[in-house]
């Protein structure tokens, strides 16, 4: 029989209390528990082997060498370190209509021949996601959507179809039965990333989960998240141009110095090979209070114009204050 207990928890952090604090000590936030009901099932038929994991010494394990999936943009393949880790774990986060969902439809179309891709989305219907495909000029059969926000329905379908490639679009929406919290919450985001970790883990699948931000600019719900991801990807730019800077936050298969610039247009995101052509003025002439600098983003140098804006200035003296005038 299932057992439900109340519990306190941070929406900040995800901090789990028996009462009701009006400061959390993990993080330090303040009114940020709310109450919580938390069920607990078990399942009495299905028994644990307790032996098949047993301890076992480090020197008898062989360290396998890392295998890599190329995702087709150079950019986004500077940022990951080489490509996508097979059976890796990865979080994509960016404000909305940044370009999130183009991205990454865009590389479910790329990475055709390496096996079936399953699309999870919480959001959009599959008329709005063929939608922007046709406006994209992707046509991949091997790419199959599935329209759900139950987890258990979402990780059956993992494993039955057993893909290469799983996007979760997005974390908030997904929700599980077994947790009486709305979805987006802090258990429920918590408890998702786990179960889809543990069975992308178990059959070495690559997954790629998508994340709102808040007004502050991190992923919406909390900060154990990011911890329990692999990598963790942000998409920054301004809202009224079309530049786009994919960022890594965390990777545990590379360098986190690495940055990769796109830019939005009509046939999606667009890699930009060469940044240095768009930071720097096409004006020919040397103009007054502008100089050029060059920085490192990783291992890539990267020039940038710095413009110093000045304007002439004419002190006006009058005839009584002017020494000159009094003769």
């Amino acid at each position: 029989m299932a057992k439900s207990k109340t519990v306190f928890v941070c929406n900040e952090c995800g901090n789990e209390s028996s009462k009701w604090l009006g400061k959390c000590p993990a993080c330090g936030s303040w009114n940020s528990f709310f109450e919580q009901k938390v069920v607990e099932t078990k399942n009495s038929s299905v028994k644990k082997d307790k032996t098949s994991n047993m301890p076992q010494k480090l020197n008898d394990y062989t360290a396998k060498d890392t295998i890599r999936i190329p995702t087709g943009f150079g950019e986004l393949d500077r940022v990951l370190g080489g490509g996508l880790v097979k059976g890796s774990l990865t979080l994509l986060g960016g404000e909305p209509g940044i370009g999130k969902s183009t991205l990454i439809l865009q590389l479910c179309d790329k990475v055709k021949g390496e096996g079936k891709v399953l699309y999870v989305s919480g959001e959009e219907s599959a008329e709005q996601i063929k939608l922007r495909a046709d406006r994209l000029g992707i046509n991949n059969e091997d790419i199959m959507f599935l329209g759900e926000t139950d987890i258990d329905i979402v990780n059956q379908a993992i494993i039955d179809l057993n893909p290469k490639l799983v996007i979760i679009d997005s974390i908030q929406t997904m929700y599980s039965e077994e947790i009486t919290a709305a979805p987006g919450s802090v258990s429920q985001v918590r408890e998702i990333t786990a179960q889809v970790m543990r069975i992308c883990k178990q059959n070495a699948i690559t997954t790629i989960i998508i994340g709102h931000v808040t007004k502050d600019g991190n992923i919406a719900g909390p900060r154990v998240l990011e911890h329990m991801v692999d990598t963790v990807l942000y998409i920054e730019g301004e809202r009224y141009f079309s530049y786009r800077i994919l960022r890594g936050v965390k990777n545990r298969f590379g360098s986190t110095n690495e940055i990769g610039m796109f830019e939005m247009k009509e046939e999606g995101m667009c890699e930009i090979l060469n940044p240095s052509e768009i930071l720097i003025s096409e004006n020919d002439e040397n103009p007054s209070g502008s100089c050029i600098v060059c920085c490192m983003e990783g291992t890539r140098p990267m020039l940038i114009e710095i413009q110093s804006l000045t304007t002439r200035k004419r002190i006006w003296i009058s005839k009584k204050n002017c020494k000159w005038c009094r003769l």
